[in-house]
């Protein structure tokens, strides 16, 4: 629209003159025609030439809506209270977000992602990517930290073969703000593939756990997360990955200020037709260990305490998906996860959690699927009972209907 407005303002001016000029000579009316169309025909090549690589504006997306339907019994001193919910909309697990990307010419990339789930706006990644070489992006802004593989990889529903995410994978916060490099290389027949990033870093709660993604750090030093992926077969059928995030967690000027935090994670991912199924394995293992350090008693505020801060998770997510059946089996897959979730004992949240989730899912296309999954979920208390910690044994069954699709 502006070039069209941009044209106007260029043409009308000459239409006046030739009205206005109407009765000169030929001689003079063809040396004014001559520069009319010579200026019309600049702006018609302006306005159709198309340059490659110049901006351009995409918008795309995915959403996830279902049921959830749950029974859970807690039970403590001897004594069981049961409670039954259900919820349309899948409050946990519901999500709406579109996706911005611009790209500016064939070496800048900008992307931001809005999300709205449970009831509130938040933003998944806004940052900006410059394609230095074949092997080297360089990007800033708020990017999904190179830990693991399943924040960055695997957490969109319409990715991700089950309902749910896998507890304590994915409740370590996942965004941050910082620089970040990554590419691959070749190895002979073998791939790698490097991503590092220099981040503001989590930061330590007065109770030990961990909180993320702020734009301004409590602290003078940076973090350092980096993964390291191997493709051993030519095929690259096979990745194994390694990760590390290290970084000081506490706030200049408190009692913590000095204490960091070193994390580390394995991953795997196998995906192999063994005719007529498709095979899916995936797994990935985290450790986070938090210095020792001293917390304020919540029943008396003149009291310390202290625990080994180590938290450990892990999943094993197994898939099969018969394409090499008719039309419509081959659009069926069956899924199956086990995970285990361990929080630090003797602290206000320490437990023992276990999850196994199987389901169902029909693939409309390849980016949107209908999923029914069934989860069993058992978790012991491990908090202290002298800081009036909840305890005893929680179980719960959910059943799962959800609609997946990335647009």
């Amino acid at each position: 629209m502006k070039q069209v407005i941009s044209v106007l303002k260029c043409v009308l001016p000459f239409i006046c003159i030739a009205i206005s000029l109407n009765k000169v000579t030929a001689q003079n009316t063809i040396t004014l025609d001559s520069s009319f169309l010579d200026r019309i025909n600049t702006l018609e090549d302006e306005m159709n030439y198309k340059k490659s690589g110049e901006d351009h504006f995409m918008v795309v997306g995915l959403t996830t809506f279902g049921y959830a339907g749950s029974k859970t019994t807690n039970t403590a001193g001897g004594l069981s209270v049961v409670n039954k919910a259900n919820s349309l909309g899948d409050v946990d697990h519901y999500e709406f977000s579109p996706m911005f990307l611009w790209r500016h010419g064939d070496k800048f990339l900008m992307e931001f992602e809005p999300s709205f789930n449970n009831n509130g706006l938040s933003v998944n990644w806004a940052d900006i990517s410059y394609f230095a070489a074949p092997n080297l992006i360089i990007r800033a802004g708020y990017f999904v930290l190179p830990f693991g593989t399943y924040a960055k990889r695997e957490a969109a529903g319409w990715i991700d073969k089950l309902a749910t995410d896998p507890m304590g994978i994915a409740d370590l916060p996942s965004s941050d703000y910082g620089v970040e490099v990554e590419g691959g290389l070749p190895l002979g027949k073998m791939k790698m593939n490097y991503d590092l990033s220099l981040t503001n870093g989590m930061q330590l709660n007065t109770d030990g756990t961990l909180s993320g993604g702020f734009i301004v750090d409590n602290n003078r030093n940076k973090t350092i997360t980096g993964r390291l992926g191997l493709l051993p077969f030519s095929n690259s059928s096979l990745e194994i990955g390694v990760s590390g995030m290290f970084g000081k967690l506490g706030t200049d000027g408190t009692a913590y200020q000095n204490t960091s935090g070193k994390m580390y994670a394995f991953d795997l991912n196998y995906v192999k037709t063994l005719n007529p199924v498709l095979l899916n394995i995936k797994a990935q293992y985290n450790i986070v260990n938090i210095d020792d350090a001293n917390y304020i008693s919540p029943v008396d505020t003149t009291q310390t305490y202290t625990f080994k801060n180590q938290s450990k998770a892990g999943f094993v997510q197994c898939s099969l998906r018969p394409v090499g059946a008719n039309n419509f089996l081959k659009n069926f897959e069956l899924a199956g996860r086990y995970t285990n979730y361990t929080t630090p004992a003797n602290s206000t949240w320490g437990s023992n959690q276990h999850s196994f989730e199987l389901g169902l899912d029909y693939w409309l296309t390849w980016r949107s699927v209908l999923k029914i999954s069934y989860e069993s979920y058992k978790g012991t208390s491990t908090a202290s009972q002298a800081l009036n910690a909840n305890m005893g044994l929680t179980t719960t069954n959910t059943l799962y209907l959800q609609f997946s699709i990335q647009l």
